[in-house]
């Protein structure tokens, strides 16, 4: 009996992580909708007092004199979105070393375009603040949800070329990485030299743990969870941590891919000898030691870095992000708050998002084609590149989180949360429509 592998096209292969990263994130979209709007039902119905008071229980980590004491809010939005910045860290270095960022050619386009979809969002979100307290709220059009942004795209199925499907997921992580900047840089608080130290001796561990190889992820665990202890008390937010942690965890495999397809052709050959398969066949010692031998060489060809993303993107997906919208996204929605709904906050993020958004990487994208610095996407057109930049104007997560940074005043937060859920869900129509009606243009 002889096994029969099925012939697949390179390019495939090549792009199947990239499919299941995207299918991920597209499901990961519908449950991270639901919490949303299961908050938002919550923080206005008959028991809307409760949406707070729950959030705001006290909950203690810790032993004997080193106790920390903090909210459940607190705890999701500095403890797990730490995991959550932590692999954005992961797909970051990722695409740095083997995907569309890998090199110049294939990130012109998406970084170009990313560039263009924070500056104008953010001009635009400043120009109306101007002057005012509010103004710290710049970062926060700058943002592109990429859960809720494959999840629309997703809708349209083999209607968007897979070319621009991986365009769409660069953008965001460069927006990604754009962001951690603008929080680290810009929405830090007073600077406390000695953690700031105690985390750079830590971060140097983490480096020195990687170049010895060492490839057990609890050492990593326990490095970071210290590391992430001096960002809390540091200045820097200590989400931070995650993304600083994630780049230190080492990329190369064991074995090559070559050295594991030779491997496993030689195991393949033992486990069809005669006496070792059958319906009715049971396992014998030499069967088994094969087997496990195929194991070995299966995890030692995936580099740390590989297995952590794809054991910690579904719980991202699936738990992480859907309790951050259920936490933040409850608004409660008053006629003093809708009355007053072009209020300078809610307006520069509507306009920053929906038409900031569209401005900037529509822009920018065709400065960077017409410089001959970048090219369009297989199968794209200027139609669905617009619906595209569209979609990215859903800010959403990001754009929570970062409000949570820049404002302290309530009234401010609620206005912020108020434009990011109008600018978020329309952002989505619009580019579902563009998408699905629009005429394609061939790029000139």
């Amino acid at each position: 009996m002889k096994i029969k592998v099925e012939n697949k096209p390179r390019i495939e292969k090549i792009l199947r992580p990239f499919q299941r990263f995207f299918i991920t994130q597209a499901s990961g979209g519908i449950v991270l909708l639901v919490c949303a709007v299961v908050a938002i039902v919550w923080a206005n119905s008959p028991w809307g007092e409760y949406y707070d008071k729950i959030w705001h229980i006290d909950f203690t980590i810790g032993f004997k004199d080193f106790i920390l004491t903090q909210s459940l809010h607190y705890w999701i939005n500095d403890g797990l979105m730490a995991i959550f910045f932590f692999v954005v860290g992961l797909e970051i270095k990722r695409e740095l070393i083997v995907g569309e960022l890998s090199s110049f050619k294939k990130a012109a386009l998406p970084i170009a375009a990313a560039i263009g979809g924070m500056l104008v969002p953010a001009a635009i979100y400043s120009a109306l603040n101007y002057g005012s307290d509010s103004i710290s709220g710049w970062g926060i059009p700058m943002a592109t949800d990429i859960a809720f942004a494959v999840g629309i795209i997703a809708l349209f199925g083999n209607r968007i070329p897979l070319g621009l499907k991986v365009f769409l997921t660069a953008l965001a992580i460069v927006d990604d990485l754009g962001a951690v900047l603008v929080i680290a840089i810009f929405y830090t608080s007073d600077l406390y030299l000695t953690s700031l130290l105690i985390g750079g001796i830590i971060f140097i561990a983490l480096i020195v743990c990687n170049r010895l190889h060492i490839r057990h992820p609890i050492v990593y665990l326990i490095l970071g969870i210290g590391l992430w202890f001096a960002f809390l008390y540091s200045g820097v937010h200590a989400t931070i941590a995650g993304v600083i942690a994630a780049f230190t965890i080492p990329a190369k495999a064991r074995i090559n891919s070559k050295k594991y397809v030779e491997e496993g052709k030689e195991i393949f050959k033992e486990l069809e000898l005669p006496g070792n398969i059958g319906e009715d066949v049971p396992a014998t010692k030499e069967f088994n030691s094969a087997v496990f031998h195929l194991e070995s060489i299966s995890h030692k060809v995936l580099s740390p870095m590989h297995r952590l993303e794809h054991k910690l993107t579904y719980w991202v997906a699936f738990f992480i992000m859907p309790i951050f919208a259920l936490v933040n996204a409850g608004l409660k929605i008053e006629s003093e708050l809708l009355s007053n709904i072009f209020n300078p906050i809610s307006l520069g993020i509507i306009l920053g998002l929906i038409a900031g958004k569209q401005i900037g990487i529509l822009l920018f994208s065709w400065l960077s084609i017409k410089l001959k610095i970048a090219e369009l996407p297989a199968g794209a057109t200027w139609n669905k590149l617009h619906g595209i930049s569209a979609v990215a104007g859903i800010g959403f997560t990001m754009s929570l989180f970062i409000a949570g940074l820049a404002f302290d005043n309530i009234l401010y937060l609620q206005e912020a949360k108020l434009g990011i859920l109008i600018a978020s869900a329309l952002s989505g129509i619009i580019g579902a429509v563009i998408l699905k009606l629009g005429k394609d243009h061939k790029p000139a």
